[in-house]
Order: structure tokens, then C-alpha cells, then sequence
């Protein structure tokens, strides 16, 4: 990408994909050894059906998205599962939280120099249980509490009740903090969410994790951060 980081005086990061090592398949793989072997239909990086819509957006309780999963998978035709009693909390948060890997400290440390000379934000689709593992995460292995001290502002969607790539959710980022689209760069790795941003002026860059990193990005080069 033959841009300067220095263009832009905003910047936005997602926080899956690109802060936050994930790999949806591992949640795929935990519902399936729990023998909901169509999870993969339901949830992706590029789709998702209603329930999940409905979590990340805060409109439903984990409760509520436990008990509808459950319900999910006594009309699977896997039954016998639930007779076994593998399908409690415990194992659905289990295999909803494989898909959550790591944050290299690397990341910290290009967040904490970037902060310094930009105005940055994080904007994540991602929900309560996701949240409290992540948290937790870095408590133990960064002893810090959460995210916040990295940026000016976080929006996260089951928070604001919006969601990526839903025009809403970019206008409000944009608005409470009155910044110009021209000089925001937004940084994800779902297609659909750049897209999103796009369209309301926003300078986009996709990350392309199967290619590299977002410490590997060629806008950081020969800069002052």
C-alpha cells in the first residue's frame, strides 16, 4: 500500500483480527465436537445469522444467547449431546471463545507510539462473553484491565448497540468525535466492514491476515511513530 500513515491524523483499528490474533475455526471445531456440526452455516468472518446479530449488538443477554443456542442444538439432530449433558455454559462459552488466540506485545507498543502523534480509536463487533475472556487475557498476561489507556475512545458494538459494517456505527464514531473521513484511516479485516466504511468517505486499509501483520504494514515504514 503506497501510503504515509502520517496523511491521515485519525486512525481506527479493529480489534479481531487485527489486534487480537483469531481463528474462527477453532470455535467451528469446539461446537462441532459438542456436536453442532453446522455452526459453520450459522457463524463466519463474512456472515452471520440473526442470534449473533442480535449478542454483538447488546439486544440479548448471554443468558438469552446460551438458552438459544442450547435450543439450537436439540433441533440439530444431535440430541443424544444434550442427554450426555456436554451442552452446559461452561462448554459453550469453551467453544465460543476458541476463536480467541493472542495480542503480541508488538502491537501494544506500535499502539503506544501511534498514540502520540494520532487520535485513535478501537471499533470491534464482539460481545460480553468475548469481552471478559479478552479482559481477563490481558490482566494475566499484560496486567492491565483492559484496552482503554491504548486509545482515545473504544466502541464496542454490544456496547453501542450498532454493529460493522452497518453505516450507523461509523457515523457515530465519526461524529461523537468530530473527525473528517478524508483524514481517517480505518484498519480491519473483514471486507464487508471496509466496504461499510467506504461508503461514508472513509480512508480504508484491509488487512489481509493470511499475508501479514498489522506491525508488517508498509504505511509504518520510514516514519517517525
Amino acid at each position: 500500500m503506497a501510503i504515509s500513515v502520517n496523511k491521515y491524523k485519525n486512525i481506527i483499528f479493529d480489534l479481531g483480527g487485527v489486534l487480537l490474533n483469531i481463528d474462527y475455526s477453532l470455535t467451528v471445531k469446539g461446537f462441532s465436537d459438542l456436536g453442532l456440526y453446522s455452526f459453520n452455516t450459522l457463524f463466519s468472518q463474512a456472515r452471520q445469522n440473526q442470534l449473533f446479530d442480535l449478542y454483538e449488538k447488546g439486544l440479548i443477554t448471554s443468558e438469552n444467547f446460551r438458552k438459544q443456542l442450547k435450543t439450537t442444538f436439540l433441533h440439530s439432530g444431535n440430541n443424544q449431546m444434550g442427554a450426555n449433558n456436554q451442552i452446559t455454559n461452561t462448554t459453550i462459552d469453551a467453544a465460543w471463545n476458541a476463536m480467541l488466540l493472542d495480542l503480541p506485545m508488538e502491537r501494544l507498543r506500535l499502539l503506544e507510539k501511534l498514540k502520540t502523534t494520532h487520535r485513535t480509536f478501537l471499533l470491534s463487533n464482539t460481545n460480553d462473553i468475548h469481552i471478559n475472556t479478552f479482559n481477563m487475557y490481558l490482566k494475566k498476561t499484560f496486567e492491565i484491565d483492559n484496552l482503554s489507556a491504548y486509545f482515545e475512545k473504544m466502541y464496542l458494538s454490544y456496547k453501542v448497540g450498532v454493529r460493522k459494517p452497518d453505516a450507523e456505527i461509523f457515523e457515530l464514531v465519526l461524529s461523537e468525535n468530530k473527525l473528517d473521513p478524508k483524514e481517517t484511516l480505518f484498519i480491519d479485516d473483514s471486507i464487508q466492514h471496509i466496504e461499510g466504511a467506504k461508503k461514508l468517505g472513509i480512508q480504508t486499509y484491509w488487512l489481509d491476515v493470511k499475508k501479514e501483520t498489522l506491525v508488517d504494514l508498509e504505511i509504518w515504514r520510514n516514519e517517525e511513530l
